[in-house]
């Protein structure tokens, strides 16, 4: 199955229903910052995203309770390569040297950084 984008409402939803592993749309909206977002809205959302096939849902009655279909990690993969991509040719050098200009890695990360990479190196 091909994994689509979420939008940033979609987003939030979804890191709530990976941390919950399931839960009604009362459950997620319990986790959301304040200003709470209406029922509703919520409600909407999480119909868009069983569409997309990130959740499916068991029904109880008129209830339904949400899972992740999509793990995080799956989809972590499918943001990362975007990302990848998208913006930096598809190079992790290029997407390390941007961040350590942006000043976003500082010296300890970046020893860890190397370190996984040596590793990585040693297992091949």
């Amino acid at each position: 199955m091909e994994i689509k984008e979420l939008t940033k409402a979609e987003e939030q939803i979804m890191q709530v229903l990976w941390d919950l592993k399931e839960g009604f749309v009362k459950d997620v909206i319990e986790q959301l910052p304040e200003p709470k977002p209406a029922y509703n809205t919520v409600s909407t959302i999480i119909r868009i995203l069983e569409t997309k096939g990130f959740i499916d849902h068991a029904a109880f009655g008129k209830s339904h309770q949400y899972h992740p279909v999509i793990s995080k990690e799956e989809y972590k993969n499918f943001a990362t390569e975007k990302l990848m991509n998208g913006y930096f040719e598809n190079s992790v050098e290029s997407m390390f040297s941007f961040f350590v200009k942006k000043q976003k890695i500082d010296l300890a990360e970046a020893d860890e950084i190397m370190k996984m990479i040596e590793k990585l190196k040693n297992e091949q």
